[in-house]
Order: C-alpha cells, then structure tokens, then sequence
C-alpha cells in the first residue's frame, strides 16, 4: 500500500510585505527564512524592513539602547530586549527596536512564553522612524494602545522629532518635555530624557541627565518596591 504521506514536510511559502496572514501561519514562515532578520505583523498584515542606514536609524537606535540599558543596569526588576518579536495579540506580533519591561516576578505585565517570545504587551516600546513614521504613528500606535502598552516612544530621526505617549485611560496622551527639556517616565521613576540632547546628538549631556533621574529618591522608592514585588512571590 502506497503512503500519501510525503517524507518531508512541505517549505512554507516565502514571507513577503503585504501577505495577509495568521499569526500562527506569520511565525512558520518568518522561521523557515533565517536570513530575514525583521518582519511584523500589524493588524494580520506583514511589513518587513528595508535595508537601515547608519544615520538614520542605526545609530539612534544605538544611542537609544544606550540610555536604556543604562537605566536596566540601575534598576533590578527591569528587562531590556533590542528587536524582540512580541506576541501581543492573534492578528499582532509587532518586533520593536527596543522594550523595556518590568519582570513578571517583580510585577511586570508581560511575560516569557514556553518559546522564549514576549507574551502580552511590554510597559515600555521605542520605534525609531525614520522611513515608516506612518506605521509607527498609525497602526503600531492604534494596536500598542489597544494592547495597553503603557508608554510608546517614538523617534521620527529625519523630521528630528521626538514623541513620547503615556496610557492614560483608553488614550495615549503626549508627554511634553518640561522648561529644561526633559521628559520623564511615569511608568519607570527615574527614566529621564533630555529631549534636545537626544536630538543633537551630545550623549554626555543625556547621559547626565539620566544619571540625575537615577539617584533621585523617586528611583530609590521604585527599586525599593520591586524588591518586595520579587520577594513576595
């Protein structure tokens, strides 16, 4: 008797922008091509990245990783990821150019799946946009709302903007820098950024600012309460 079974199992077909897709069918695809190293789904709809280039995006993205791995370092009970794919819903599994999270231990909101993914919605996102300001303000904004992601940065590098939204209700409302430019988190006590610093470039002067947020008693009183967090459970 002849088996209509074949041997090996079928090649998924290539992921490709624009495909209309599960998220369960995205993932099969996405891991059967390991030289693609980003691709989104948003909204059932794969958009995967361009080549990036040094000003434009890489570089920001390195100095925005930088500030945020320094606040992690200060700050136990927090995690970092740089270009994590995050399961966020069936028709989402957006892959940001940085999260910062609190640990599930420590009262976080998200969590590590059996598969090592973010499951559920990280507190902090950071998309650095320069050609995809549209998606980045648009879709990724409207689903990382509904998702309840708490605060959404977003980098538009060309247009030297800088936007950061807080959760507050069903809405995300814009923080505004204060005299001195500086924004600060309400979500990560101590998490502050010098706005025009960031812009132009001086890292020395943002760092500093940070550096002021990290030994502010706000930060002391966050760090405090993420330990009994940890303890407790």
């Amino acid at each position: 008797m002849t088996s209509l079974t074949p041997s090996h199992p079928q090649t998924p077909p290539i992921l490709e922008n624009g495909d209309l897709l599960s998220r369960r069918e995205f993932e099969r695809r996405y891991r059967a091509m390991p030289s693609v190293k980003k691709a989104e789904l948003i909204e059932g709809i794969v958009y995967m990245a361009s080549p990036l280039r040094f000003e434009a995006h890489a570089e920001p993205h390195a100095n925005i990783i930088g500030w945020l791995w320094n606040y992690k370092m200060a700050t136990p009970g927090v995690r970092l990821g740089d270009n994590p794919s995050v399961r966020l819903d069936l028709d989402n599994e957006p892959q940001p150019d940085a999260v910062l999270l609190i640990d599930r231990p420590s009262g976080g909101q998200s969590s590590l799946g059996e598969e090592g993914y973010i499951e559920g919605a990280p507190e902090l996102i950071v998309e650095i946009a320069a050609s995809t300001a549209s998606i980045d303000l648009r879709d990724k904004k409207r689903v990382y709302r509904r998702n309840r992601v708490r605060e959404y940065l977003v980098w538009q590098v060309m247009d030297r903007k800088f936007d950061w939204f807080a959760l507050e209700g069903e809405e995300y409302i814009s923080r505004v820098p204060d005299r001195d430019g500086i924004v600060r988190s309400g979500v990560f006590p101590g998490l502050w950024l010098a706005v025009p610093q960031l812009l132009a470039g001086e890292m020395g002067a943002l760092m500093a600012t940070l550096q002021a947020g990290l030994a502010s008693p706000a930060h002391r009183a966050f760090v405090q309460q993420l330990e009994r967090e940890g303890e407790g459970r």
